[in-house]
């Protein structure tokens, strides 16, 4: 296939007299990053597909300049922040012009790709110190409402206030022993406790799994017969719950004693009650949630014990994430067929893919594992009885 660069440019700010930001605003506007962006210092990427017809190039440009003109911090650049609770942290300098030069990098970067059938292709990545998968979907959203004329809906919320450090500081938590112990010294039940350890010459690779419309419903029935609440669990909880079931026994745990933890990325805007956080906030504002079990527990029980784990832990926090309106991007020709978040192949970590509205049902995860497990997750992930584990 040959491939044709036809043009690369910047896209800056189209500011008009509808614009959040005003007609023409200070380009010198710095805004400190807080805690949560802070985390992240990576990007993220996905691909969208969308069939005939769509629009030119010159109105998806105008499309985007207008977004960003309510978005701009994705056109501005990371600088070094200065100030007395803020020194020595990153900020975001919104200058709308990107970032072009050495040692400079943009914070968003899109490519376009138009086939010869007509169908069209939109690749972006986008820096996570900047906004969260929520964020990036809202910025996206607002593009192909720009692009078609529509208005942008929600309106971002560009506060970053609430998540500063105060001055001076409080600890109303001691977090010492809870989130961060240490090892016990001559722990004899250390070495049973610990999972298995990959050899130094294996390599994470990356399984994309899809579970038909039959197969989560069988799911939902099993993991519900055993509730014991009257309320059903829910696609995630369920699948989740599988999957979590599934990298255990291929992880080589086997039952043991040791400690089986989920780490759960989930949207905080829904949750968050001081400060309340609105949908429209274009930061970060990943919570966690981390339901645990023992091996032995997580296996031995039923299917319903772990979905209701899940549902505990998850229920302190919010289970929006799944929720993240992606198939909603639509740049006038109709809604994409096609959603692919990028590979990052980090041992024990699932991405659970929006399920497609003109899909037949089917559920997507993309799991990544050492090669040496990735053949035990295969044999037991489409199982909806877990083999008997060494008690």
């Amino acid at each position: 296939m040959e491939i044709v660069v036809q043009s690369s440019k910047v896209v800056k700010p189209a500011y008009g007299e509808g614009s959040s930001w005003g007609s023409t605003p200070a380009v010198d506007v710095v805004v400190p990053l807080t805690v949560f962006d802070e985390v992240h210092n990576e990007y993220m990427s996905s691909i969208h597909g969308f069939h005939p017809p769509s629009p030119t190039p010159a109105a998806l440009e105008a499309g985007l300049a207008r977004a960003l003109a309510e978005y701009r911090e994705w056109a501005g650049r990371l600088v070094a922040a200065h100030g007395r609770s803020t020194a020595g942290r990153r900020a975001l300098l919104l200058n709308d012009a990107g970032a072009r030069g050495e040692g400079a990098e943009e914070l968003m970067l899109v490519q376009v790709t138009r086939f010869a059938c007509g169908s069209l292709v939109v690749g972006h990545t986008m820096h996570h110190a900047v906004g969260d998968d929520f964020a990036m979907c809202q910025c996206l959203l607002a593009w192909g409402q720009c692009t078609r004329g529509a208005t942008v809906d929600p309106v971002p919320v560009h506060d970053r206030e609430s998540f500063l450090p105060r001055h001076p500081p409080r600890v109303e938590f001691d977090y010492r022993g809870t989130e961060f112990k240490v090892p016990k010294d001559n722990d004899d039940d250390d070495e049973k406790k610990s999972p298995p350890r990959a050899a130094d010459n294996d390599v994470v690779v990356t399984h994309k799994v899809r579970f038909s419309r039959e197969f989560i419903s069988d799911l939902k029935s099993r993991a519900s017969a055993a509730a014991t609440t009257l309320r059903p669990y829910t696609t995630m909880q369920c699948l989740v719950a599988h999957l979590w079931r599934c990298l255990t026994r291929a992880g080589g745990l086997d039952g043991g004693e040791a400690t089986t933890m989920l780490h759960m990325a989930v949207n905080g805007r829904a949750r968050m009650r001081s400060p309340r956080v609105p949908q429209g906030y274009t930061g970060n504002v990943v919570l966690w949630a981390h339901p645990a079990a023992t091996a032995r527990e997580l296996l031995a029980g039923p299917l319903g014990r772990a979905a209701e784990l899940i549902r505990r832990e998850v229920a302190r926090v919010d289970n929006a994430y799944f929720r993240i309106p992606f198939y909603d991007l639509d740049f006038g020709g109709g809604r994409q067929f096609l959603y692919m978040p990028s590979n990052q192949p980090v041992d024990g970590a699932v991405y659970i893919l929006p399920p497609c509205p003109q899909g037949d049902g089917s559920v997507e995860a993309l799991v990544s594992l050492y090669s040496r497990a990735m053949d035990a997750f295969k044999d037991c992930c489409f199982s909806l009885v877990v083999p008997d584990i060494l008690l």
